[in-house]
This record gives C-alpha cells, sequence and structure tokens, in this order.
C-alpha cells in the first residue's frame, strides 16, 4: 500500500492526463498477474503488437506480466489511481470492489460450456456488465477468456467427502467462499503469486484454477493430483483508466479499440486449445495424477454445491442471477 500511495503523487500529475498536441507517444503500462505464455498473457502481447501498429507508434504499450508491478489486490488501486493505464482484472475482483455482479461468474457449474459462455460476454447482458465499472473509475473493454477451472490437492477429490478440513486457496470473492464451505473445505483468500510457495509448504493444501495457469506457475509440481472437474470459469475484464481512457485523442482511442477487439478475437480463439495443452503437458510430466469424474462423481459435486446459489442471490440480486441464467440457455429476451 505505501507503494501506491507514493504512485499517487505522480500519477494525478501525469498517468492520468494527455497532453494536446503532444508529440511524444502515449505511454500505456498494462499490468497483470499471470505468465505471458497463457492465454491472457498471449492476448496482451497481441494487442501491444496491433496497437503500435494501428497507431504508427503514436501509442506504446508497455506489458508488465507476472506481478512485476502489482499484486491481485493491488492492481485496481493502481489502476484507479493512475499508476498503471490498463489491466485485464479477473472476473472476481470486481465483487471485492462493489460491482458485486460480476460475483455471478464465479458460480459452480454456472457456465456449462463455451457457446453458452459467449451469448453472456458477446451479447446485451455483457455491454450491460462492461458498463458497471464505470463507477468505479473504469472503462471496461472486453472480456477476456482463460478458460474453465479444475481441483487440485494431495489426494484425490471425487465426492463431497474428499474435501472436508482441506485448506483451499481461493480469489477473494464470497461466491468462491461459500462454493468451498459447501463442499467442506477451508477457503483461504491468497494472492495468485503466492500461490505455490503455499502450496508447496503445505500452507494450503489445495487450489483450483485453469490448467494453463497450473502448468504455467508450476502448481502441479507441488500437487500430486489435478481433478478436471471444469466446476468453474476463470475469465478477465480488461479495463482502463477511465480519466486517461476519455482523455485520448478520438483517432487513437478508434485504433485501440480496433487493436482491442482484434486482440481479443485471437485470445479467446487460443484459450481452449492453450488449457488442453497445458493438461496434457501436466500429465505428461508425472508429477501429478489426472483425476477424471464419472457423470455421477460430477452431479455429486454440483448438488453439494447448489445452496451457494441462494447465496449469488442474496448478493447480487435474483433478477441479475436469473438474467445470467437465461442468458446462458439462450432464453433472454431483450
Amino acid at each position: 500500500m505505501k507503494k501506491l500511495a507514493v504512485l499517487s503523487v505522480f500519477a494525478a500529475a501525469v498517468a492520468l492526463a494527455v497532453p494536446a498536441g503532444a508529440q511524444s507517444p502515449i505511454v500505456i503500462k498494462f499490468s497483470h498477474v499471470v505468465a505471458p505464455d497463457t492465454p491472457k498473457g498471449k492476448a496482451s502481447l497481441k494487442f501491444k503488437e496491433l496497437a503500435e501498429k494501428y497507431t504508427n507508434g503514436k501509442a506504446t504499450i508497455e506489458v508488465y506480466p507476472n506481478s512485476q508491478l502489482y499484486k491481485d489486490k493491488e492492481e485496481l488501486e493502481a489502476l484507479q489511481l493512475g499508476a498503471v493505464q490498463m489491466l485485464a482484472p479477473s472476473n472476481s475482483k470486481f465483487g471485492p470492489i462493489g460491482v458485486k455482479q460480476y460475483e455471478v461468474f464465479d458460480l459452480p457449474f454456472v457456465l456449462p460450456d463455451t457457446k453458452a459462455l459467449r451469448r453472456v460476454t458477446d451479447g446485451p447482458l455483457g455491454k450491460k456488465f462492461l458498463k458497471l465499472v464505470e463507477s468505479k473509475g473504469m472503462v471496461g473493454l472486453a472480456f477476456w477468456d482463460n478458460g474453465f477451472k479444475e481441483f487440485s490437492a494431495n489426494k484425490p477429490l471425487r465426492t463431497p467427502d474428499d474435501f472436508k478440513g482441506l485448506k483451499f486457496r481461493i480469489q477473494s470473492s464470497k461466491i468462491l467462499e461459500a462454493q468451498m464451505r459447501a463442499l467442506g473445505a477451508i477457503p483461504q483468500v491468497m494472492a495468485f503469486s503466492e500461490v505455490y510457495q503455499a502450496l508447496q509448504t503445505g500452507v494450503v493444501d489445495g487450489q483450483e484454477n485453469t490448467p494453463s495457469n497450473m502448468y504455467t506457475q508450476k502448481m502441479h509440481e507441488v500437487q500430486k493430483y489435478t481433478t478436471v472437474s471444469d466446476h468453474g470459469y476463470i475469465g478477465y475484464v480488461v479495463v482502463a483508466n477511465k480519466k486517461f481512457w476519455d482523455g485520448l485523442p478520438a483517432d487513437i482511442r478508434g485504433q485501440l479499440e480496433k487493436a482491442m477487439a482484434e486482440a481479443t478475437a485471437y485470445g479467446n480463439g487460443i484459450a481452449g486449445k492453450e488449457n488442453a495443452d497445458a493438461l496434457e503437458e501436466m500429465k505428461k510430466s508425472g508429477k501429478t495424477q489426472i483425476v477424471t469424474l464419472t457423470a455421477a462423481e460430477k452431479a455429486g459435486l454440483k448438488k453439494a454445491m447448489q445452496p451457494v446459489y441462494d447465496d449469488a442471490a442474496a448478493r447480487v440480486g435474483k433478477d441479475v442471477l436469473d438474467e445470467f441464467e437465461k442468458t446462458v440457455a439462450g432464453t433472454a429476451t431483450n
């Protein structure tokens, strides 16, 4: 926090302003917490490539992966202060700052497949969600995929009884807390950059994540079992500091929006393969055993976590949950 306080003075004077008629390139710092060779990492580099090309070098994109600048809990505050201009935080990070509607993305088994996801993010509901962040001084630009989450631990996880008493790392999310408690596990909120060491030292017993995140962070090397559950989804909202974004010259902003649209299509297009490849590499390593659930076992986990939906309705509003579920099912009327 001290780091952010120091930066706030600089941010107020420099990062939020785009001088009229400035000749030097507009520098956009794009910070994120995952590795460059993940779907988000590759999409951010594609955005850099396209943005600099389309603006003819009038904009320079500096990409900072792997929490080089800020950890999970710091990055949104850094954006709001203007210390960075762009981020791609996970959906889970918006609930704790007061945009509770995003918590529906954390619900277990709420998104059955990528087609259902696209109905949410690419349609009217997605546009509505992107607008919600404006109240926090941000502009929502796009939804980026990571993929569907798997469980890992040092024991096979097939039934709710297998989770009882285990300390599970989660992102900061009331829905995810409720999910783990419904399984009898003990949720532990922890920054992404700290998970490997926590697993290695036994501070936590397990975690949930996508294969690409697990593989690039070497989590599979310190977890004996990985359960392919596809029980949840990790996606990101690309956001910019609103004052900075609104202050950009219109032509530059238009070219950046074009680059973002193409980078989004690219990143979302490769996410599925990236996760499939990562899971295969984890299997080949021999360091984690892949557990494949039967239909009955998956149904058992889903049933155990059903009470989480009641918690979600109370937190985000039944109307929000209903609209989300209808959009997922393709029955929403807009």
